[in-house]
Order: C-alpha cells, then structure tokens, then sequence
C-alpha cells in the first residue's frame, strides 16, 4: 500500500486555539498553551502518522499588527506558511463572533487565500460556549459568503468534539508519497527548545501586563547522567531574559517565591515529558529591548 503525506498550515488571529488544536489532534503537547496573546511566536512543527497518510501540521502565531521587530518576523511566519503548504485551516473563536464584522487579521488572511487560490478548511473553534445551534448556523453562513472553504468544521480542542472529522476532512489533502518525518515523530522540534518553552508557559500563566511579551528562554546546558545508584538524571540549566530591571524583580519574586514556583511547575512537566529525574536550575538576566535586536532575536532561535 502506497504512502501519502500533506502538509498543513493551522493560521488564524491570537488566542483562537491554535495551539491547543494542534496538541489535541496529535495527542500529545508540542506546543505550549496560555492566555496570552502572541504564546507561539516561531513555526511548531507536529506530526500525525495514521497507518500510511502522514499529515505535518505547522502551528504559526497569531496574525497581528506588529509593533517590534520580533513581531515583524513573526507574522513573517505566517505568510510564509501560508504559502508553503498543501493545505491551511483557518481557525476561528466561534463565542466571539459578531454579525456581519469578521475580525481584521481573519479578513486578511482570507483575502490571502483568495489571492493565491489556496485550499483552506475553516475550524470553528470552542463551540461548547455556543449552544444556541441556529447562532452556529448563522457564524457557519457568515464565514462560507467570504470564501470557498473545502470543509467547515465546528468543534472544540479543549473537549476535543469534532477534531477527528477535522483530521479525517484534512486527509484527503495528502498526495502520494514517502512520509518527511519518521512515523513515530511528534515534532521537529528539539528536546532543548522543549524543554526552554516549558520554562516559558509556567512564566506566562504567572505573570501580567507587559512583562510576558518581553520574555525568552535560553538552555545552557542540556546533559544526561547517571548516578552511582544506576538512575537517569538529566540535568538542565536555563537563562530567563527579561527587558528591564523591574521585570527581573517580578520574575525572582520577594525572596525567589516566583522563580522558585515556575522552576518548580517546569520541572514537574519536563519529567513528565521526557519519563526521567530532572535537576533544573534557572537564572534571570536582563536584555534590554531585545525584541528590536536582531542580533539576539537570531540567539534565541526566534527569526
């Protein structure tokens, strides 16, 4: 029996579930998820094997308006993806729908995909807050009078309701040929980087205002050992870049309470992730603006 794979661009505006989507389809979470806007900020990479159709989804930030040049490379990420791939699936916040009015970024992005003629797949995301079903009906109308999706699919990543009609619908975009990732793969995604973006996610569910955005996670040592007792330890020790001295503060917390609860969370999910002892150690550094230098963008691996 012949293989096929397809690649799939999951786009859509900040906070909609992308993320979140992606983790549910492959069972597994490659892709840290929060509140906040802009949490992706570079292309995830997860991969689906389902016996001989392979499907590489490429989960991208939120189209926005960006305002550093961190911002500028990240909605490059999503032209990019855009135009790169078999097949896009627009994902949408059903419980903030407005009649007559689709968000900018969402016009933007659709006004893409009737300039290129790409095949797109519209996600309805977080149906189980719209239980009036003639409103569903009404959101369904509004999006499909825009453009000529191959397939609306309402559903839910967080209960998982209708994500395997979306899987099943995205299939029939594979083309025959050989698999690009091994079939046991998740993501391209390397253990360090992981293991840096879980530091990341425990920051970002603690932390407010302004000081989230300005954030990045560097791994200066990832290393295995193993004790005289014969147990796996891996050993991890991580740099937090903030931008400025006040948000080093918030980040240590009074007396390293708040450094001391994220390390602790991180480490947690990382033996979780990778099945063995993790010792981690974290420090706090400052960088001032380093979303405007590109220098440092390019050292955090986020260009």
């Amino acid at each position: 029996m012949s293989t096929s794979a397809a690649f799939i661009a999951i786009v859509g505006r900040p906070n909609v579930g992308k993320s979140s989507l992606m983790n549910r389809i492959l069972g597994a979470k490659v892709a840290i998820v929060s509140d906040k806007p802009q949490t992706t900020r570079t292309r995830i990479m997860g991969v689906l094997t389902q016996g001989e159709c392979q499907l590489v989804f490429i989960d991208t930030p939120g189209l926005h308006k960006p305002r550093t040049k961190l911002g500028e490379s990240m909605v490059k990420a999503v032209d990019e993806s855009v135009g790169d791939v078999d097949v896009c699936v627009l994902v949408a916040d059903a419980s903030e729908w407005q009649p007559d009015r689709l968000p900018p970024a969402e016009e933007d992005l659709i006004a893409r995909f009737h300039k290129d003629k790409t095949p797109a797949l519209l996600a309805l995301n977080k149906i189980d807050l719209i239980p009036d079903r003639a409103r569903l009906l009404a959101i369904i109308a509004s999006y499909a009078a825009r453009y000529d999706f191959a397939a609306v699919v309402p559903l839910s990543a967080r209960s998982g309701d209708g994500v395997a009609a979306l899987t099943d619908e995205l299939k029939a975009f594979a083309s025959e040929g050989p698999h690009f990732f091994p079939d046991d793969s998740l993501t391209d995604q390397s253990e360090r980087t992981l293991a840096a973006e879980i530091i990341r996610e425990k920051l970002l569910r603690r932390l407010t205002h302004e000081v989230p955005h300005g954030l990045a996670v560097g791994i200066e040592k990832f290393a295995d050992r193993q004790t005289a007792e014969g147990e796996d330890i891996l050993d991890v020790e991580a740099v937090i870049y903030c931008e400025a001295e006040s948000h080093k503060g918030i980040i240590i917390g009074k007396g390293g309470a708040m450094l001391k609860a994220v390390s602790t969370q991180a480490r947690q999910e990382m033996e979780r992730f990778f099945g063995c002892k993790v010792n981690l150690r974290c420090w706090v550094k400052v960088k001032e603006d380093w979303r405007n230098r590109p220098g440092l963008i390019h050292q955090f691996g986020l260009d």
